[in-house]
């Protein structure tokens, strides 16, 4: 049975019926992906939303709990995980403590280093968004099958190591 059309075929076709010299066949893919980041975009927020944060909170708080307890990194590696200047981030963490999410501590084996540590609400807020986000990506791929999702992750992967 053929797969059902969608409004990118509808799109192409027009396209291709105006414009026969040109190939389409990127269209065909990056704007689905383009389309579908949209929903994405949407199911992030929602999730956020509902744990009371920012997707920003999200990106630092989030860095903070995959490093594993006590849940904490030098301003330095939070850079390096979430790509902001110095100055974006030293902004992020003064309004992350003002919320109580984190608090800054002087570095152990460096006296002069300081770490962001991660409080208890910050750790509840951050797993209770990361379910929420899970529980909505995964109602975004319901249609696909388990072995469709792993082939179309891997294609992904492959089309995204040239741009990382």
């Amino acid at each position: 049975m053929p797969d059902a059309s969608d409004e990118v075929d509808r799109i192409v076709d027009s396209w291709m019926r105006e414009r026969p010299d040109l190939d389409f066949s990127p269209l065909q893919v990056l704007s689905r992906v383009a389309r579908l980041s949209k929903h994405l975009d949407r199911a992030r927020k929602t999730a956020f939303t509902r744990s009371d944060l920012d997707s920003w909170e999200f990106d630092v708080l989030s860095a903070l709990r995959r490093a594993g307890a006590p849940y904490q990194l030098s301003p330095k590696a939070l850079l390096q995980q979430t790509l902001v200047s110095s100055g974006t981030m030293t902004n992020r963490i003064d309004r992350l403590v003002e919320r109580g999410l984190v608090e800054r501590r002087t570095d152990p084996n460096d006296g002069r280093g300081i770490l962001v540590h991660m409080t208890p609400q910050g750790l509840t807020r951050v797993d209770a968004a990361i379910t929420r986000l899970v529980d909505a990506e995964a109602e975004l791929l319901s249609s696909l099958s388990t072995s469709d999702q792993e082939r179309l992750a891997g294609l992904l992967r492959r089309l995204s190591l040239g741009f990382d």
